[in-house]
């Protein structure tokens, strides 16, 4: 088997990526410390196409050597806005017809694999701060919590991981 070259993979350019339906998701960022996690995030969103992801409170900002590292040019295919305070940026989505989830360890939680997107809605997936989740007043506004299954001894996985495996998923089940 050979690995195929960069050129093989046709991929669009950024002005094209910018054009090109997106899947109804909007990453929101709460209070993310870690700036690799910034980058990876962006990384992932592209990869995945999602509409936009909103860096709200501490989470640091483009343009920053440190984000760049890991996002290796996804800050400027990605649409991204950032926000003083997480609830005005959920609040502001809600408007906008979105579904507001947090990613989280939560009483009445669903499990991802038994959460089923509908076609016909746009939804908010809110990442929490590496050390303390989810800050709790965001989870007192939130309409539903997703929860990853996980089988081992940790209690969580890396922000990125967990954004990763949920958007992967929300792909899977909307658009193949």
């Amino acid at each position: 088997m050979q690995k195929l070259k960069t050129t093989d993979l046709n991929r669009v350019g950024i002005e094209e990526f910018k054009e090109q339906d997106k899947l109804p998701v909007v990453v929101v960022m709460d209070n993310v410390r870690s700036m690799n996690n910034i980058g990876s995030a962006f990384r992932t969103a592209d990869g995945f196409a999602i509409e936009k992801i909103l860096l709200c409170g501490i989470t640091a900002q483009p343009p920053h050597r440190e984000i760049e590292k890991t996002a290796i040019g996804a800050t400027q295919s990605v649409a991204w806005e950032h926000y003083e305070d997480t609830l005005e940026a959920i609040r502001e989505l809600r408007k906008q017809g979105y579904v507001i989830i947090a990613i989280e360890q939560a009483v009445e939680s669903i499990m991802l694999n038994t959460f089923k997107p509908e076609m016909d809605q746009k939804y908010a997936l809110i990442f929490g701060n590496e050390v303390n989740g989810v800050s709790d007043e965001v989870m007192a506004e939130i309409d539903k919590c997703i929860e990853i299954p996980q089988f081992g001894t940790k209690h969580s996985f890396n922000i990125v991981i967990s954004a990763g495996i949920v958007l992967w998923d929300f792909y899977a089940k909307l658009r193949l």
